[in-house]
């Protein structure tokens, strides 16, 4: 199993950065990669042209302002692309988010929250738990952790909340 993320710029990294946390917490392999679509565009086209070749099945593409990286990476691909706008401009992102959500019919990007990198990665892990079991229980194992866990943190607030009485 391997995924791709591209980012349009360096800067995007600590946003990305739970994204390849979590990929990596499911076992799954990732190719990094910085290139423009508007500065790299023949950079942009030959990695994603490739990427099922490599072994990629699903890819992530992160951008912010006109955020057009996840659209053109769409468009070199039939492989699930999975958006995740960037807030990196005064608008706060809304632009990334706009330009990214509102692709023309026929070239789909499934889009996160602005800067929703690790739901991209769970995302991106569900499309691929479709036909891997172990990483279907992977998840399932996933989330009932983090059930436990608010159940947990709910217990020490009942705990805090009794002893104020």
């Amino acid at each position: 199993m391997k995924v791709a993320v591209i980012m349009g710029s360096d800067s995007d990294l600590p946003v990305m950065q739970p994204a390849l946390d979590t990929l990596k917490e499911f076992s799954i392999a990732v190719e990094v990669l910085v290139a423009s679509a508007h500065r790299t565009p023949d950079k942009v086209h030959a990695f994603t042209a490739g990427a099922a070749e490599r072994g990629v099945q699903v890819m992530i593409a992160a951008a912010g302002a006109a955020a057009h990286l996840p659209g053109v990476v769409a468009s070199f691909t039939t492989l699930p692309v999975i958006g995740i706008p960037v807030n990196s401009t005064s608008v706060g992102g809304l632009d990334a988010l706009l330009s990214i959500v509102q692709m023309p019919a026929g070239i789909p990007v499934a889009t996160m929250a602005i800067n929703g990198a690790k739901n991209a990665a769970l995302f991106a892990v569900q499309i691929l738990a479709v036909a891997n079991r172990e990483l279907a229980q992977q998840l399932v194992d996933y989330r009932s952790k983090m059930a436990a866990e608010v159940e947990r943190k709910n217990a020490v607030l009942q705990e805090k909340l009794a002893a104020q009485v």
